[in-house]
């Protein structure tokens, strides 16, 4: 018994989904490499309650 051979159709559809695939992987990794650079830096204090600027 013998596949049937793909069709040009689902060709095209792989690349397309795979362009999406690495796009969406680009910004997650985008978006972790900013929170983890943030974070290390220390900007990510809680403010003080109760000291009070006048």
């Amino acid at each position: 018994m013998s596949f049937k051979a793909e069709h040009e159709l689902h060709t095209r559809r792989f690349g397309r989904n795979l362009g999406v695939a690495l796009t969406l992987v680009a910004f997650i990794v985008i978006v972790f490499g900013l929170t983890v650079a943030k974070v290390t830096s220390g900007d990510m204090s809680l403010p003080t309650v109760g000291t009070e600027q006048n």
